[in-house]
């Protein structure tokens, strides 16, 4: 009955978010509480809750004073040279910014943490998005997707969770998987590109001048009108001129119309923003550095080393109280969305460990395993990987999963350095879970309805891990 019911549970909750007839954050809360009900143990939900809190407390405090710390760079401008760059390599073609979109993300996920990613890579992209019309769901998904890939590395979290709990070595696991996640990388470039050639095809690609010349035209001339060419939504700023895709015309209704040069959202390139900190610029790329070497060397817990960059980022570069106050404020919704997720994701995972369904699915699809797969476990491992690391967190798949997979392996003679590597499949699909607090800093900061995200990229996530798995049975790894 609990195996049904954590079934039913988890489909019912994404069926709900994915339809809009919730928000995220009432159904991680609702529904556990209702089918904690359902399994007669209502009266253990307060402990369930807690026990669940207590766990992920940590990773909001992480999120929480990394949203602030990036914020504050953000502002300052430490990111303003990237935005720049990748803004003259896209040249407002669709397919490069998609292309670029991966290409950063997978750049910037190298430190280990989701979150980071996302903040950077959404704050580089985001006004480029907006200002070319361009769908914010392709941002994310390529965003989310590319960083799976790349959170196989052994600091990123599954690779040591595997490592762990099979007591194996995390450079063993890792480093023969290399081939067959640089093919995974290789499929999230195509897939950027593909992408992008559809975002082409519906706006079209614009010629714009340069970055910093489109900001000052705003700032001098907010009430300016300027003509756009073909392209929905390729909205005017330095002279712009417009060109079909190839092989195209402009869509319908692309034609010339006139536009407002302050609707454009490139305040986050405005050179004269009063929160700049050019003196200070080397400070706060020195003190980044520092931060992801701590991170990644482990020296410190990384909401302790997130919470003392915050504060230092804070003191440097905005030595008045009330310039502090209102940087805090600035990204306090930002804060708060994020948490409050986490919290609410809290419930979710608490009920269905606290329960015991997480278990009960686990062991009814080991059971159901036939004895003619015995000797194929790395592949049933893999395949396993993709739906049960998205329907669970990290920690219940590797500690509560893969050992019981590694013993029904090893009684057909399969090796559980195999299915160690073998399990890393389904990371690409794994970063788009409602149970990863990252993806809601993704979504959040996109302005992306999680819903919407997660209809854009499961099947695109999913062919990913398909395709690492595949290049992994290929090259003789698993």
């Amino acid at each position: 009955m609990l195996t049904i019911l954590g079934f039913v549970m988890i489909a019912t909750f994404l069926v709900l978010i994915m339809m809009k007839k919730m928000s995220p954050l009432a159904a991680l809360v609702l529904i556990p509480a209702l089918f904690c009900v359902l399994v007669g143990q209502g009266a253990h939900l307060g402990d369930y809750v807690i026990k669940g809190i207590g766990d992920l407390a940590p990773t909001a405090a992480m999120l929480m004073f990394a949203i602030i710390y990036f914020g504050v760079m953000i502002d300052v401008g430490l990111f303003d040279p990237i935005v720049r760059g990748i803004l003259r390599f896209c040249k407002a073609d669709p397919v490069r910014v998609v292309v670029g979109t991966a290409l950063l993300a997978a750049i910037v996920s190298l430190d280990g943490d989701g979150s980071t990613t996302f903040m950077i890579t959404v704050s580089a992209l985001y006004p480029l998005y907006k200002r070319l019309k361009m769908s914010l769901v392709v941002m994310t998904g390529v965003a989310a997707t590319a960083n799976g890939v790349m959170n196989t590395l052994p600091w990123g979290g599954p690779t040591a969770r595997a490592a762990t709990a099979l007591k194996l070595d995390a450079g063993d696991i890792f480093v023969p998987m290399i081939p067959a996640l640089a093919v995974g990388l290789v499929a999230v470039f195509a897939l950027a590109y593909v992408l992008g050639r559809r975002e082409r095809k519906r706006l079209g690609v614009l010629t714009l001048g340069d970055v910093a010349t489109v900001t000052e035209t705003v700032e001098e001339k907010e009430t300016e009108q300027v003509l756009v060419g073909a392209g929905a939504g390729a909205k005017g700023g330095a002279p712009a001129t417009a060109r079909p895709a190839t092989g195209g015309s402009a869509a319908p209704g692309t034609t010339g119309s006139e536009v407002s040069v302050q609707d454009l959202d490139l305040q986050g390139l405005d050179p004269r923003r009063p929160t700049l900190r050019p003196k200070l610029y080397w400070f706060n790329a020195a003190l980044t550095v520092a931060l992801l070497t701590l991170l990644i060397l482990q020296t410190l817990p990384i909401p302790v080393l997130f919470l003392l960059g915050a504060a230092l980022a804070l003191t440097v570069n905005f030595p008045h109280m009330k310039d502090q106050k209102a940087r805090i404020a600035a990204h306090a919704e930002n804060v708060l969305n994020v948490s409050g997720m986490v919290f609410a994701a809290a419930v979710f995972t608490g009920v269905l460990t606290g329960t015991g369904m997480v278990e009960h699915m686990a062991r009814w699809l080991v059971s159901n395993i036939p004895d003619a797969l015995g000797p194929h476990m790395g592949l049933v491992t893999g395949v396993l990987s993709i739906p049960l690391t998205y329907f669970m967190s990290n920690d219940g798949f590797y500690f509560g999963i893969v050992p019981i997979l590694a013993e029904a392996g090893a009684a057909h003679g399969v090796a559980p350095i195999e299915l160690a590597r073998a399990s890393l499949a389904g990371q690409a699909l794994h970063m788009s879970s409602p149970l990863v607090p990252a993806v809601y800093v993704l979504v959040g900061m996109a302005k992306v309805e999680f819903g919407d995200h997660t209809r854009f990229t499961v099947k695109w996530a999913a062919l990913t891990s398909l395709v690492v798995l595949g290049a992994s049975l290929l090259f003789g790894i698993v």
